[in-house]
């Protein structure tokens, strides 16, 4: 079994968004262990993890288009806080009973998010701040289990939460630099949702990955490209 060099994760399911790295990075400068993997892994795969949360990236597909990336239903069975953003928020609201259809109009850009319910993922928020938006379908109906949170001039359900599952999705990107509180999001997520600790740093992650080469090393000669 390989050596495990963090103690809280929370995996990224990547559906191929132009910023999942990005979304990455941003767990990570929290102070949280983060790493992509592939939307299709197993409930079994992710429970192996034993995950503080899990995010559900972006993408450039239709949620309702054949072959679009889907991942497994089950992931909610294992009551670990999940967050979407934009593509990731879509595809859980539909997985949960809701309806995604193409935007009255394509939205890119800034927008002005208008905070509507006191909630822990918005916590911090002013009650109008700017976003960035880059999305051509949206959520039209949220089911009754859902209690939206933020909305814009465009788009009713800016952010959104499920009353009785750990899940929460935002419309926007709150991991560019364009999204000004992006943080605050991230943070509510991970230390207000997911009540994670903050102890990983990337100095401890390379020094325990060294160690962990140099022990499985030995006195061998290696090539690292």
């Amino acid at each position: 079994m390989a050596t495990r060099l963090h103690d809280e994760i929370v995996p990224i399911l990547d559906f191929g968004a132009q910023y999942s790295q990005l979304i990455a990075r941003r767990v990570r400068e929290a102070g949280v262990f983060s790493e992509l993997v592939r939307p299709d892994i197993s409930v079994e795969e992710l429970r192996a993890k034993n995950p503080k949360g899990i995010i559900l990236s972006g993408g450039p597909k239709s949620v309702y288009e054949p072959g679009a990336p889907h991942c497994d239903p089950r992931l909610f069975e294992l009551n670990v806080p999940v967050l979407g953003i934009c593509y990731g928020m879509q595809l859980g609201v539909q997985l949960l009973g809701g309806a995604v259809k193409p935007a009255p109009a394509r939205e890119f850009g800034r927008a002005k998010l208008k905070v509507i319910k006191n909630d822990a993922l918005v916590r911090g928020l002013p009650e109008s701040t700017t976003v960035w938006m880059s999305h051509g379908d949206q959520v039209h109906d949220l089911p009754s289990d859902f209690i939206a949170l933020a909305t814009t001039p465009t788009c009713p359900f800016a952010a959104t939460k499920h009353a009785k599952l750990p899940f929460y999705g935002v419309q926007f990107h709150p991991e560019v630099t364009h999204t000004p509180r992006g943080e605050q999001i991230f943070h509510n997520f991970l230390y207000e949702i997911c009540k994670c600790t903050g102890t990983w740093t990337m100095g401890s992650f390379v020094e325990d990955s060294i160690d962990r080469i140099r022990k499985q090393v030995g006195k061998s000669r290696v090539i690292c490209g």
